[in-house]
């Protein structure tokens, strides 16, 4: 029998035809809006409605996360796409009070007629919790707070009150975390992050095991127009193909710089959920294969953060993560109920004793 193959030989093979002599190695994007007409309903005939580029994302994201992909413009065009599909006015949706703000207030904004209960990521999860709950959206580890929750507990909660589980997993990606696995009935993120991992496109995707659900999600797409352009999926496509080697790296800076600041004087509340001392890691180690290369921490005001990143020479101040790139982001800005001087810190793949040592130089500045 063959052995499985790894995560790395999964990133690079993942989604790819099998080759061909004369064959462009690797497969090129298709461009094209509109398609030659022919009579098989099953061929490319309109540019919103298929594009072979975005079927070979999603046959490699798929194949990572364990199910059927689709993918979308953007991470929130995924998220909004799937509680348009579940939810209709009078259902109950569970959010997480301290994940990404905009799936709330797309809710609470746009969304009529909903019951919308926010629940701590790291609260107590009971089965009141979850009680005549339509869907529960998960988003583990949070952002930016990264508290982590037990998929596999709550998705038994959920399913018993008769509601589905959604699972952001744009943290850590289906390297670090496969949802579908721990009994989640979607996972969703946003591969503008890691997943793509060059900082230069905004894309997002859905996968789900159910059919059914893949088949209403991606009528939804094609109604809706929330359809990627092929240029930016053939970008991320090539992006995941360094996915696990760049996850490692990044990984091994987020360890080093745990450590770093972790009794720094000028520093509190450092969270990763990889190191043994964060109150996460219980949890994440029996969940995640991988713990990311994001990190949060806490300088004393909004002041001390902008002094930071303006004496830092590798850190750009930034609002995603995931890329080649360190970069901090100050997440009170955006609204975000933190204090004022939370930074999430994205571990880019910087030489780690070059990244530490310019994180701790700027600190001291």
């Amino acid at each position: 029998m063959n052995a499985p193959l790894g995560d790395g030989t999964r990133c690079v093979h993942a989604g790819q035809v099998p080759s061909a002599p004369g064959a462009a190695v690797p497969p090129q994007p298709v461009l094209a809006a509109q398609y030659h007409l022919s009579d098989d309903p099953t061929d490319d005939f309109y540019g919103r409605a298929g594009n072979p580029t975005w079927r070979a994302l999603e046959s490699a994201i798929g194949e990572l996360d364990g199910g059927t992909c689709l993918v979308y413009a953007s991470g929130m065009a995924a998220v909004s796409s799937v509680l348009r599909v579940l939810l209709k006015p009078g259902d109950t949706v569970v959010l997480p009070s301290d994940g990404y703000y905009l799936a709330r207030s797309y809710v609470r904004e746009h969304m009529n007629g909903l019951v919308v209960r926010e629940v701590p990521t790291a609260g107590e999860w009971t089965a009141d919790t979850v009680a005549g709950a339509r869907l529960v959206l998960l988003e583990t580890p949070s952002n930016p707070g990264l508290d982590v929750c037990d998929i596999a507990a709550i998705a038994g909660l959920a399913h018993a009150a008769g509601a589905l589980v959604a699972v952001d997993n744009t943290t850590v990606t289906p390297l670090g975390q496969r949802p579908l696995e721990l009994g989640a009935d979607i996972t969703l993120a946003s591969d503008t992050k890691a997943l793509a991992g060059h900082s230069d496109i905004v894309l997002g995707h859905v996968t789900t095991a159910d059919p059914d659900l893949a088949a209403r999600l991606r009528s939804e797409r094609t109604a809706s127009g929330a359809v990627p352009g092929p240029f930016e999926v053939w970008l991320a496509h090539r992006g995941l193909g360094t996915l696990d080697l760049r996850l490692a790296r990044q990984a091994e800076n987020a360890a080093a710089l745990y450590e770093a600041l972790r009794e720094h004087p000028g520093v509190r509340s450092v969270r990763w959920p990889g190191s043994p001392l964060d109150p996460a890691h219980p949890v994440a180690s029996r969940q995640m294969r991988r713990f990311g290369g994001v990190v949060t921490f806490e300088l004393e005001s909004a002041a001390a953060v902008a002094g930071f990143l303006a004496a830092s020479r590798l850190v750009s101040s930034a609002t995603s993560f995931g890329g080649l790139h360190s970069s901090a982001d100050r997440r009170a800005r955006w609204g975000d109920p933190v204090p004022e001087g939370l930074v999430r810190f994205s571990c880019g793949c910087e030489d780690t004793r070059d990244l530490v040592a310019d994180v701790l130089t700027a600190l001291g500045a």
